[in-house]
C-alpha cells in the first residue's frame, strides 16, 4: 500500500490532481483499446497536456521502475495500448495540436494525439492532404498511426504510414529526448525514422511527428463490380495488378459485410452480389481518364455481373461511407467479432479468399471479409457469440488458422494492426530465433529496463536449458 501511495505522490509532482485518475470507474475505459477481448486495470491513467510533461513521466517511470502504456484514442485491434499491470498510462489526446504547416514544403508537424483526419482538413486550403487514410480515420491519432505503421484504403499507391513521415521526436524510455529524421525527403544516416515506425510503442513515445503532404489529386473515377462469388472478386485483383494500372485503391467486400454496411449506411450496393470490388484511379484529369478506359476494359474481363462507375461526388462518397464503416456495421451481424489483419500476395488472394470459406465451414463460424485487395491485406472478421461457452475459444483458433495460411502462402501475420498482444504467440512463424534475438536487443538498446509497452509483439523469451537438468 506505501508503494501505491509513493507512486501516486510521485505523478503529483507532475500532475495536479484532476489529470490523474485513480478511481475504479475512471479507469475504467482505459482497461482495453478496441481489442476488448483483453483487459487490464491500470494503477493510473495521467493526462498530460505539454510535451514536458510527457517527458516528466517517462523519466519518473524509469526512476521507479513502473511500467507505462501511450495511448491516444484507443482503436488499436490487437491489443497494441492494452495497459499493463501495475503501470500506467499516458493519454495522449490532449497533445492534439498541429504546430507548424508549411504548404511551400508541403510538411505538417504535429502532436501525437493529432486525430489523422484533422491534419488532411487543416491542409486542404492548400491543395494538400496527408495520405494515409485507415478506416477509422476520424478518431485514430497520428502517434497510434506512428506506432502500428498504420495503413488505409488509399495506401495501395502511397505507401503506409511510414513512407509519409520525415521525422520525429521521441523520449525513449529511459528519458533522454532524441530527434529523428528531419524534414528534408532525404534522409541522412541509418533511417532510424524507419526503426521507430511501427515499434509498436516499444522504444518510447513520439512528441513531434514530421508529415509530408502531398498535392490533392486533380479528379478521382471510381469503380464497382459485383461478382457471383468472392474468389472471382479476388482473381480479378490479379488481373489489375498484372495489367500494369496502379490504382489509388482497391477493395473488396463480401456478402456478410455488404449486407451490413448496407444496413447502416445505405450506400447502395448491390444487394445480390457474392462480392464487390471498388477500385479508384486518381491524377489529372487526362491521366485518370485513359487510366479508366484501361481499368474498365480489364474489370470486364474478369467475369463482373455488374459494373457501375460513381456519377458524382456524392456517390463516391457513398460508396466510400459503406466500406469504411464495414467494420463497425458488421456489429449488427453478431453480438461479438474478431477482426484479424493478415498479408497474403496478391497473386494468391483468390487461393486465400477460397480457404477461409473452407476454414468457416470447418469451424462453423461466420466470417465476413472486407479488406485492401491491392495490397493483399485481409480482413477477416469472425463472428462469434461469447455468451455461448467455448465460440470465442473456436473463433481464436480459427484466426490462428487463418494466419499461419497467410505466412505458408508467403504473406505476414500482420498488414497495419500491429501484433500487439493477440499475435505475439504467431511471431516465431515468421522469424528465426536468432531474427527475434536481434530485435530484443534493439528494444534493449532503446529501453534498458523493458518498461515501455511491455508484453507487447515479442513472445516470452526462451528459458535455457539448465546444465544436468
Amino acid at each position: 500500500m506505501r508503494r501505491a501511495q509513493d507512486l501516486l505522490e510521485g505523478l503529483r509532482s507532475i500532475y495536479p490532481r484532476e489529470r490523474i485518475l485513480t478511481a475504479p470507474a475512471e479507469l475504467a475505459p482505459y482497461e482495453s483499446d478496441a481489442l476488448t477481448g483483453f483487459r487490464v486495470r491500470p494503477r493510473a491513467v495521467v493526462l498530460p497536456e505539454t510535451q514536458d510533461e510527457v517527458i516528466a513521466t517517462v523519466r519518473w517511470c524509469f526512476r521507479e521502475g513502473v511500467p507505462f502504456v501511450a495511448r491516444g484514442s484507443g482503436t488499436s485491434l490487437s491489443g497494441g495500448s492494452l495497459p499493463v499491470e501495475g503501470g500506467i498510462v499516458i493519454a495522449l489526446n490532449r497533445l492534439n495540436r498541429i504546430l507548424r504547416l508549411d504548404p511551400e514544403e508541403r510538411i505538417a508537424v504535429v502532436e501525437p494525439g493529432v486525430p489523422n483526419l484533422e491534419v488532411s482538413r487543416a491542409a486542404a486550403p492548400y491543395g494538400l492532404y496527408y495520405a494515409p487514410d485507415p478506416s477509422s480515420q476520424a478518431v485514430c491519432t497520428i502517434g497510434g498511426n506512428v506506432a502500428f505503421n498504420s495503413g488505409g484504403a488509399h495506401c495501395l499507391k502511397y505507401g503506409m504510414t511510414a513512407n509519409h513521415v520525415l521525422g520525429i521526436k521521441a523520449v525513449l524510455a529511459d528519458g533522454e529526448v532524441v530527434r529523428f529524421g528531419g524534414e528534408s525527403l532525404e534522409g541522412v544516416g541509418p533511417d532510424l525514422v524507419g526503426i521507430f515506425v511501427g515499434s509498436e510503442g516499444l522504444f518510447g513515445i513520439a512528441l513531434e511527428i514530421t508529415l509530408r503532404l502531398l498535392p490533392r489529386p486533380e479528379a478521382y473515377r471510381t469503380v464497382l463490380a459485383a461478382y457471383r462469388s468472392l474468389e472471382q472478386a479476388g482473381e480479378a485483383v490479379a488481373r489489375v495488378v498484372a495489367s500494369g494500372v496502379l490504382p489509388g485503391a482497391m477493395e473488396i467486400m463480401d456478402r456478410l459485410s455488404l449486407e451490413a454496411a448496407e444496413a447502416a449506411v445505405g450506400a447502395g450496393y448491390p444487394r445480390d452480389a457474392a462480392a464487390v470490388l471498388i477500385v479508384e484511379v486518381e491524377g489529372e484529369e487526362p491521366e485518370v481518364e485513359a487510366e479508366l478506359t484501361h481499368l474498365l476494359e480489364v474489370i470486364r474481363s474478369s467475369g463482373p455481373t455488374e459494373v457501375r462507375i460513381a456519377k458524382d461526388e456524392g456517390e463516391r462518397q457513398r460508396i466510400w461511407k459503406g466500406r469504411k464503416g464495414a467494420f463497425s456495421a458488421v456489429g449488427r451481424l453478431s453480438p461479438d467479432y474478431l477482426v484479424q489483419d493478415g498479408v497474403v500476395p496478391r497473386t494468391r488472394l483468390g487461393q486465400a479468399l477460397r480457404e477461409i470459406e473452407r476454414l468457416s465451414a470447418a469451424y462453423g463460424l461466420r466470417v465476413a471479409n472486407v479488406f485492401h485487395a491491392g495490397d493483399g491485406n485481409l480482413h477477416p472478421l469472425i463472428l462469434y457469440d461469447g455468451r455461448k461457452p467455448g465460440e470465442l475459444e473456436r473463433a481464436e483458433a480459427l484466426a490462428g488458422e487463418i494466419l499461419r495460411m497467410c505466412v505458408r502462402l508467403g504473406g505476414s501475420i500482420t498488414g497495419e494492426h500491429g501484433v500487439g498482444v493477440e499475435k505475439r504467440k504467431f511471431l516465431p512463424e515468421m522469424f528465426a530465433e536468432a531474427d527475434l534475438a536481434v530485435m530484443r536487443r534493439l528494444r534493449r538498446v532503446m529501453d534498458p529496463r523493458g518498461l515501455a509497452n511491455p508484453g507487447k509483439m515479442f513472445p516470452p523469451e526462451p528459458v535455457a536449458a539448465t546444465v544436468g537438468a
